[in-house]
């Protein structure tokens, strides 16, 4: 049976494991389905740092934005990133933010899944 660090090697760590949990009663099929739907929305979390580095020289807040934090993305736009203390806070903490973000991807993806069944 294929599992799902074989379909997706780029995923690593606490990711991983999560994403092990919610899938290992998938059968091999459901789990390429998982995979590339998650693959689709899923976002890189060194993408979310680069962002929140554009955001520190130019527009605050684009990688709230992609974290579909819109009303965060506005307040740091106008704000300029909290006064860049937020936008700081955030690079410190990209891997966090981004892994939220893809939980909430992967949960949207497994009740999906559940509900088509």
């Amino acid at each position: 049976m294929t599992k799902i660090y074989e379909m997706m090697p780029d995923i690593q760590g606490e990711e991983m494991i999560f994403l092990q949990n919610l899938t290992k009663d998938y059968s091999e099929d459901q789990l390429r389905d998982f995979a590339n739907m998650y693959r689709a929305r899923r976002k890189d979390p060194q993408m979310i740092l680069l962002f929140a580095f554009v955001g520190l020289i130019g527009i605050a807040g684009i990688h709230r934005v992609m974290l579909d934090q819109i009303g965060m993305g506005i307040l740091y736009f106008f704000t300029a990133g909290l006064c860049l203390i937020g936008t700081i806070v955030d690079m410190v903490n990209y891997k966090t933010l981004t892994f939220t973000f893809n939980r909430q991807v992967a949960g949207e993806i497994h009740h999906l899944m559940a509900s088509s069944k």
